[in-house]
């Protein structure tokens, strides 16, 4: 029986942080382990090409989202990685589906729409500041999806819009032109879904409250520090539920120790140790990583030779699905 495909891809759009990590690379990593998916894994480049239009962070950006997923255990012999802009079938589709993909479906995309509303909020004119890539990020989500007939997509809360999108528009070819494109299933880690920043808000390179995944350990446990906390005293019972701390902690910690904090809130723990215990977790579960991480940072040859490898792989299955596409459409 064939595995089920299951595809994930992060945008270089900024130094890796916690977010990247505990929304979108850790429930990958834990898919791939279990080896019932195959798993497809890439950098959405092109996706940041809307917002970061230096040449030397695009490049740099890039290959700091290729290292992070390599130093984090991702094993590229056993999966296919690649870089979205290696794969020159994806803007194709893209063209094709942009086709058959109504307007009005665009305007109703959470980014389009927040910017328009921002734009009304500040007087200005409804598409200030809105590019093509903008507004149809969308329909090129979608051609990295559908190209690949994935059956599972792990996405943050606020990415699920966009698998609904794709499956609309994947209904919709295959209603104009005959059963072709599998209709894709987004997964979420509930608790998980948004990450607290630094701020205690949904933690976002937008927002400036990001924690760097491979900070130095003076740079990390300082940061650690800086999170936003109430004044409840030591000794008083805390929640866990809500608790940001308790939610970037369990990310780090073994099951007995996310056990022991818990109950610690409930007896009473003052935030300044409860920041000092996710530092060390943190730290603990890291140095590896971040070892690795900068060792390939200063080895680019050998990342690119790993993403070169990855889109031949990619290709091979992405040429078939798009010559059976045109086929059906008459090309």
């Amino acid at each position: 029986m064939e595995r089920p495909t299951a595809l994930t891809g992060i945008k270089p759009t900024g130094h890796p942080h916690l977010g990247n990590y505990i929304g979108a690379i850790k429930p990958a990593l834990e898919m791939a382990k279990d080896n019932t998916s195959q798993g497809i894994y890439f950098i959405a480049d092109y996706h940041a090409l809307n917002s970061v239009q230096d040449r030397k962070k695009f490049k740099e950006y890039t290959y700091e989202i290729a290292a992070a997923w390599l130093s984090l255990g991702l094993d590229p012999e056993k999966v296919i990685f690649y870089r979205q802009s290696d794969v020159p079938e994806i803007l194709e589709l893209h063209w094709i589906l942009s086709c058959l993909t109504p307007k009005g479906l665009m305007n109703r995309a959470h980014a389009y729409k927040a910017k328009v509303e921002e734009n009304a909020a500040e007087g200005n004119d409804s598409d200030a500041g809105v590019n093509m890539g903008l507004f149809t990020y969308p329909i090129l989500m979608a051609a990295d999806i559908l190209l690949f007939n994935s059956d599972k997509v792990p996405v943050g809360k606020d990415q699920v819009q966009h698998v609904e999108i794709a499956r609309d528009i994947a209904d919709n070819f295959n209603r104009t032109f005959g059963e072709a494109i599998k209709l894709p299933q987004y997964v979420i880690e509930e608790e998980t879904a948004v990450i607290p920043g630094l701020d205690g808000r949904k933690m976002s390179k937008s927002y400036g409250n990001t924690i760097p995944l491979f900070a130095e350990e003076k740079a990390l446990k300082k940061l650690v520090n800086k999170i936003v906390t109430d004044s409840t005293p030591p000794e008083e019972p805390k929640e866990v539920k809500g608790s940001s701390l308790f939610t970037l902690y369990k990310e780090f910690a073994a099951a007995p120790e996310a056990a022991s904090m818990k109950e610690k809130y409930k007896q009473g723990i003052g935030w300044g140790q409860v920041k000092k215990e996710i530092f060390e977790v943190m730290n603990r579960e890291l140095s590896e990583p971040r070892q690795k991480y900068y060792e390939y940072l200063d080895n680019k040859q050998e990342i690119d030779k790993i993403l070169e490898r990855g889109a031949e792989k990619a290709r091979s299955i992405a040429s078939l699905q798009l010559k059976k596409i045109k086929e059906m459409i008459g090309c």
